[in-house]
């Protein structure tokens, strides 16, 4: 009895392990279940009632994840080779915005079904900035990329990569066709389109190909090829299926119809058989237009005159500046009309807030329904429009977690109008000062304090230019809905390549954050920023501004912090709502870091890589005492060539005061506050 149960059960493992290398299976009807097993599913992964899978929706920075719910046998046990492979899946990429999308999607192999701290936007949903690249993930992927991330040295924002342990794709082509030649494939069409990925374990070679749905014979020539042995990256059981991941524009990301085998070709999907996406929103509106323009009778003339005239007055109305070089920016320009009608004429009632380069107004675009912020500014007389443009747009590529999105711009009589994701929870610094009770505690803060960090790392360091914000503060950092910190208003920021010296020569930004070599000299650099980001560090930590009025005397923050730091108690200019509820070792860091920041030479300051790294934990901060801190080196700059700089600020910190020039000679001779 024991011998025949014993046979049985080597039988069964037999079978089973038998089955898994030749694993074979279809979701050809939808993947509601009719296709045999349900799929499974985390973050905002859906299935439809039409049965469609639906890794992403409407929501913003956020990610979707579907596998095929059982292990798969990957390699054989024998000699740790990689079993040859093959997909066939249909997809589909909708936008609500139409020169917008975000991020993609990926076809994936990973060692598990939960790809915790994975992030949206650039990262897919599949690693994170601390992960990527590393050996250990044991991560195969097919990427449908529809933003252009330098990060990774993407090639362009429509493009098909195969990833290996990381988001640099290790060959990447234009999404397209070879049919003779080749065909252009816009992957956030909205269109499906059918994608082939085939690995063959003998010859070590991955072939990746792609057609509009209605080919359904694959190209002789792939899309893309690459010799490569999986068989280091894969581990014996992995699990497939799709991840995707949006950043600010809502996207929507489908998977139609599935096929996958081990050992083998996939079987052909048949597409009258696939589900149906939904209708496009608009589009039955459309044809009634379109077939009841013919039926307008005769006695309409009159009122189609007078319509004439009504559009010609509001054209008049709307009229905006448009000049030839302004043509390649088609994608990032918005019509005045489009953001008047979004903000509902400019009204009171959607104001956001005002500051020193203009208001900003809370938008939604008629056209998508995305909400957006739009910041009326003049422009500065100093510098060509053209140039200043030139920046605008680049800085609207600029694609980060922790950086606000630029969408575009408009231009109109003199005035330009800067169009951005909106954020819904506003400012940092309403948390910090203007809504006391509503108080964001220490990890919050450290929270926000690291991911604005990361964001201006990148503008300095990861970026294809180097980005100078000028700007940096609580007041223009974001918060999210998850209380992210986000860096926004780029309406100062500078640009110029890696390697070179930055021409600005005029003092822009605001006191309390300036660096003293900046009011002297007027050039702003990576290490004027990480000044401001002193600043910024202090006052996230403390509660309290760079400069606050005291009754008659002016109290500079970096002055306080650094005398309970001289009497070894630096704990002491903490923000005192914190309570005890906070981690004294993180927030030492982050005081002595913004002492460290806020050194009065620039050699002295760290850049944002070591930042990053400070804050990280992945170095050690130096001691303080070895710094050569002192009042001199903190709080006392050089005199020279400020006076008439300083009193040039008296009559904005209030006309006729007797501290007014006692700040701002403070602000810009203590260590730039």
């Amino acid at each position: 009895m024991f011998v025949k149960l014993s046979v049985r059960l080597v039988l069964l493992v037999s079978l089973v392990a038998a089955e898994a290398q030749d694993l074979n299976f279809i979701y050809n009807d939808g993947f509601d279940g009719r296709s045999g097993l349900n799929l499974s599913l985390d973050g905002i992964a859906e299935i439809t009632p039409k049965g469609l899978l639906k890794l992403t929706n409407d929501a913003k920075q956020e990610s979707g994840h579907a596998f095929y719910p059982n292990p798969v046998t990957f390699k054989n046990s024998e000699n740790d080779t990689a079993f040859s492979f093959s997909t066939i899946f249909v997809f589909a990429i909708r936008s609500k915005y139409t020169t917008l999308s975000g991020h993609g999607m990926a076809f994936v192999i990973a060692p598990t079904r939960s790809l915790h701290g994975a992030l949206p936007s650039n990262y897919l949903g599949l690693l994170n900035e601390f992960n990527n690249g590393n050996f250990t993930n044991h991560v195969f992927a097919v990427e449908l990329d529809t933003i252009q991330t330098p990060q990774f040295s993407d090639i362009n924002d429509n493009h098909v990569g195969i990833d290996i342990n990381g988001l640099h794709s290790v060959r990447a082509a234009p999404a397209g066709l070879f049919d003779g030649q080749f065909k252009n494939l816009t992957l956030n069409s909205g269109k499906e389109m059918r994608v082939w990925v085939e690995y063959d374990g003998t010859k070590k070679q991955i072939e990746v190909t792609m057609a509009p749905i209605g080919v359904a014979t694959k190209s002789p020539t792939p899309l893309l090829s690459l010799k490569y042995d999986l068989s280091p990256i894969l581990n014996k059981t992995m699990y497939v299926g799709f991840s995707s991941a949006t950043g600010s524009v809502p996207t929507s990301h489908y998977v139609v119809g599935w096929s996958f085998r081990m050992n083998g070709q996939a079987q052909d999907l048949i597409t009258s058989k696939l589900p149906k996406l939904p209708s496009i929103a608009g589009k039955k509106r459309s044809m009634l237009f379109t077939f009841g323009v013919p039926l307008i009778s005769v006695s309409l003339v009159l009122l189609v005159v007078s319509g004439v005239l009504y559009v010609i007055r509001r054209k008049r109305k709307f009229a905006e500046v448009l000049e030839d070089w302004e043509l390649e920016y088609g994608p990032q320009r918005f019509k005045y009309k489009e953001l008047y009608i979004a903000t509902k004429g400019f009204r009171e009632k959607e104001l956001l807030g005002t500051g020193g380069f203009g208001k900003v107004y809370r938008g939604l675009l008629p056209s998508s329904e995305v909400e957006i912020a739009v910041k009326r500014v003049s422009h500065e007389s100093r510098q060509g429009m053209k140039e200043f443009v030139a920046e605008i747009v680049s800085i609207g590529r600029l694609r980060h977690r922790n950086l606000v999105q630029l969408l575009g711009y408009c231009r109109r009589k003199g005035e330009l109008l800067l169009v951005y994701d909106y954020m819904p929870n506003g400012s940092l610094d309403k948390y910090l000062y203007d809504q006391p009770e509503v108080t964001l505690n220490w990890s919050q803060r450290f929270k926000v304090i690291k991911g604005v960090a990361s964001g201006l790392f990148y503008l300095h360091e990861e970026w294809e230019q180097v980005v100078i914000h000028r700007d940096v503060k609580a007041s223009n950092v974001l918060v999210d809905g998850e209380l992210n910190g986000k860096l926004g208003d780029f309406g100062l920021a500078r640009l110029y390549d890696h390697g070179t010296d930055p021409q600005t020569t005029h003092i822009v930004g605001t006191l309390g954050y300036l660096a003293p070599e900046h009011t002297r000299t007027g050039w702003a650099t990576t290490s004027t920023d990480v000044f401001a980001f002193g600043a910024f560090l202090l006052e996230v930590a403390c509660g309290k501004r760079p400069i606050e009025r005291q009754g008659p005397e002016a109290e500079i923050l970096l002055d306080w912090v650094f005398s309970c730091w001289n009497r070894s108690n630096i704990l002491e200019a903490r923000d005192q709502r914190f309570g005890t509820d906070f981690v004294a070792e993180e927030l030492e860091l982050v005081l002595k870091l913004g002492l460290l920041c806020s050194h009065s030479e620039p050699a002295a300051r760290p850049s944002m890589r070591q930042v990053v790294q400070y804050l990280a934990g992945d170095l050690a901060l130096p001691e303080v005492s070895l710094l050569g801190l002192s009042s001199s080196g903190l709080a006392v700059g050089h005199r020279e060539g400020f006076d008439d700089y300083a009193m040039s600020y008296q009559s904005s910190l209030g006309k006729g005061s007797s501290h007014s020039s006692y700040i701002a000679e403070s602000a810009l001779l203590s260590g730039g506050r």
